[in-house]
């Protein structure tokens, strides 16, 4: 039964006319990730609901002279056939509440993402020796943060990028400018200054304060900590050179709800670059300074949906309810043969050891949210959509009884004759990319380019993406 005949008719010709004057969303053929209720309509029974990372083992522990309890700000990302990581080694003497020697910043690489090793640089010396993993040490070790700069403009010797904070090394500069400082390096091991002077100004910058090159809007994107009426918050600015930036702004939430977020995590999400992802870290200074990470996503880099709840919350599994001890790294990696699965990683054990720990954690692909319905089924409508293509692909999960339909209407809720839900091939158990089928229709062509709506029919069932191709 095509649903709208349960509406009373005034309000079903109403609703048709409204429906039919939304402004169409072209989607082309980008992926569409069930994140935020941007292409949603309306939904009967249908929630889109955070998914949790399940956690896996501990892949590094900070217990070398150097490093120790308080190392922290881990950044990862894969570089070709291995993976980096980068981190800040420190150490916290509990007793004296003083720090056992400098900050360094450390780096560690892995072909798998599991297994990570900590190679004998030989660049810095700690305690009388170079054999160790120390990859900088100087202005900006508190919390360095590097990138792979994927720019086709960007020269052999920056191809490695980061920014960290510190102040001026301007020794005739009274001021002592206070801001975040630019990095290149032609390999991500031997780095140096870009400028002398820190290159965004506007801002505090105690936390993982991060830049990475947006592919879609040809610029380079920075989020760094300021403080948002006594609330720590994120900004943003931009820039084309990584030395010259625009003024930054502060994100803005869907939420009314303010809270204290320190490192931010952002990025775009490779699968689907336009939608930006964010793992916050939630400060809660007044429960025994506590932080737990959450999720919020973008589809402009400025304006986030966040959600409430936890997403690794303090059991998760061990050693996360210290001070500041369940922060989320920098870092989405999809390990060597693991394609349906996601890895993230988090800290735990943070102070309350002779070292901490990074533990890995793992995502179903494109799973950060599923929009969710229960046995009784549900529907979820979208906002008329153009796309591009000649087919429908889903990534779904559905229980042993649960299914997914999928129905493709004209503007005003009509079904499309052959493309209804009741001759759509039910759609079952677990598939991260299945063709949708229609009984003596697979071809949609023609539709390619037109203005339509789709509906899912969901049954014990969750829905994660959807892709035309």
């Amino acid at each position: 039964m095509n649903r709208f005949t349960l509406l009373t008719p005034s309000f079903a010709v109403l609703w048709a006319i409204t429906a039919t004057a939304i402004e169409p969303i072209t989607i082309g053929g980008q992926r569409q990730l069930f994140v935020d209720d941007f292409l949603v309509d309306r939904m009967d029974n249908v929630q889109l609901q955070i998914e949790r990372p399940q956690p896996r083992e501990v892949v590094l522990v900070t217990d070398k002279p150097w490093e120790g309890n308080t190392s922290a700000y881990y950044t990862l990302f894969q570089d070709g056939d291995k993976y980096r990581m980068y981190y800040r080694g420190s150490h916290w003497n509990e007793k004296t509440k003083q720090a056992t020697h400098r900050e360094v910043v450390c780096y560690a690489e892995s072909v798998d993402g599991v297994n990570w090793i900590k190679p004998q640089l030989g660049l810095y010396e700690f305690e009388g020796s170079k054999e160790n993993n120390i990859v900088w040490d100087g202005v900006g070790s508190h919390n360095f943060t590097p990138f792979k700069d994927t720019n086709p403009k960007c020269e052999p010797q920056a191809r490695y990028k980061a920014l960290a904070r510190g102040r001026s090394l301007n020794k005739n500069d009274t001021s002592s400018k206070h801001g975040l400082f630019a990095f290149r390096s032609p390999d991500g091991i031997h780095w140096k200054l870009m400028h002398n002077e820190p290159v965004i100004t506007e801002g505090a910058f105690d936390s993982q304060n991060l830049a990475f090159y947006d592919q879609v809007a040809g610029v380079y994107r920075d989020y760094h900590r300021w403080f948002n009426q006594g609330k720590r918050d994120i900004m943003q600015a931009q820039s084309t050179d990584f030395l010259t930036w625009t003024k930054p702004v502060a994100l803005k939430y869907t939420e009314s709800s303010r809270e204290h977020l320190y490192t931010n995590a952002i990025r775009q999400y490779k699968r689907a670059p336009h939608i930006f992802l964010g793992f916050p870290t939630r400060y809660l200074p007044n429960e025994g300074q506590r932080v737990e990470p959450v999720f919020m996503s973008s589809r402009d880099g400025l304006h986030f949906q966040r959600r409430p709840e936890a997403l690794i919350p303090e059991d998760a599994p061990a050693d996360r309810s210290g001070n500041r001890s369940n922060y989320m790294a920098w870092g989405l990696l999809q390990l060597p043969n693991q394609n349906r699965e996601l890895s993230v990683y988090a800290t735990e054990a943070y102070y309350t050891g002779p070292d901490s720990r990074l533990r890995r954690f793992v995502y179903r692909l494109d799973g950060f949210m599923s929009a969710a319905s229960d046995s009784r089924g549900g529907n979820l409508i979208t906002k008329p959509l153009v796309f591009t293509g000649s087919h429908l692909e889903l990534n779904y999960q559905t229980g042993p009884t649960g299914s997914v339909h999928i129905e493709l209407q004209e503007l005003d809720g009509t079904p499309i004759a052959g493309l209804t839900s009741s001759n759509c091939q039910p759609l079952s158990g677990d598939s991260i990319s299945r063709q949708v089928k229609w009984d003596g229709e697979t071809d949609l062509q023609a539709l390619s380019g037109k203005p339509i709506r789709l509906v899912f029919k969901i049954n014990d069932g969750n829905l994660y993406s959807f892709r035309f191709r």
